[in-house]
């Protein structure tokens, strides 16, 4: 039986604990409050941006125009060639299931791509991926460091023109992203999308109608494709740091609840400890009356 000494530590113990996961929680509501914003502002012109080169894109394959190289998808014949899976994850750890959802989803993914695919690399952004993909014996192509240090559009511009070299050059035939995306503050949902090559919008009834493109539809598409694949990493990795702040943010609820919990249930066997050694002692102390009386 530990002695009361011991409880006492204890006890102290998991409220210093307490008071960290408490200041934890407040530095993660901050954040997350920022990365909202941020997301919130990035969302609807990712969406535009998206829809408008899926139109042009579009116009220009009914047009019988020659695709941009980033639309291009290789006969299945070649397409059974290389896919690339950018696995999105934290640099750090205290939230919860947020990085583990993403690195089960991405072993998946590659599991089940085996089936299509002749070959499947892996490249992390994030230390918590980098580590786990080492871990389970899985060679990764390319770990992309320092990006959440000041996370910022030309970081994921520079990994998409790298992807959109290896796609041009042949090298890989497709890439496919896994993130955990913002829902709310007690929602993350992982989400598994093919940004190359990029597909065009599917056909309805403004099909028919075209516009004059100054100075032509080709430059636009040159100039619209590479930043519209940019945003989408961008968003994705906007998503990703408003996904882990709330994820932290509620692991550290969680865990300051456990902690005045097991503050409680101390401090209730403490209470007992010692109200069961003063009986002792006041039995000891009758006895020893009793003894000298007799």
């Amino acid at each position: 039986m530990a002695s009361l000494r011991d409880i006492r530590k204890r006890i102290k113990s998991v409220k210093n604990t307490q008071k960290i996961t408490k200041a934890m929680k407040m530095v993660s509501a901050a954040k997350l409050r920022r990365a909202t914003e941020r997301v919130m502002a990035a969302r609807p012109f990712a969406d535009k941006i998206a829809d408008t080169a899926a139109a042009l894109a579009r116009r220009a394959e009914l047009l019988g125009e020659a695709p941009h190289p980033l639309l291009a998808h290789r006969p299945e014949s070649e397409q059974g060639g290389t896919l690339e899976i950018l696995a999105i994850t934290s640099d750090r750890g205290l939230c919860g299931a947020f990085n583990s959802n993403v690195i089960r989803r991405s072993l998946r993914t590659r599991f089940d791509a085996k089936d299509v695919h002749k070959q499947v690399r892996v490249s992390t952004v994030g230390r918590k991926a980098a580590e786990a993909m080492k871990r389970e014996a899985v060679p990764s192509r390319k770990t992309y460091e320092g990006v959440w240090d000041g996370l910022s559009y030309h970081k994921a511009q520079a990994i998409a023109f790298e992807l959109s070299e290896l796609f041009i050059a042949g090298e890989i035939d497709a890439v496919t992203i896994v993130y955990n995306e913002f829902v709310n503050a007690g929602t993350q949902r992982v989400v598994v999308d093919q940004i190359l090559p990029i597909v065009a919008a599917k056909s309805d009834e403004q099909d028919t109608v075209d516009f004059k493109y100054e100075p032509d539809r080709a430059v636009l598409l040159d100039a619209l494709l590479p930043r519209q694949l940019a945003t989408r990493i961008y968003r994705a990795l906007l998503e990703s740091a408003a996904a882990e702040h709330a994820a932290r943010m509620q692991a550290m609820e969680n865990a300051s609840k456990n902690a005045k919990e097991m503050v409680g249930s101390l401090t209730l066997y403490y209470n007992r400890a010692r109200q069961a050694a003063i009986t002792k002692e006041l039995m000891e102390i009758i006895g020893g009356a009793e003894a000298l009386k007799g």
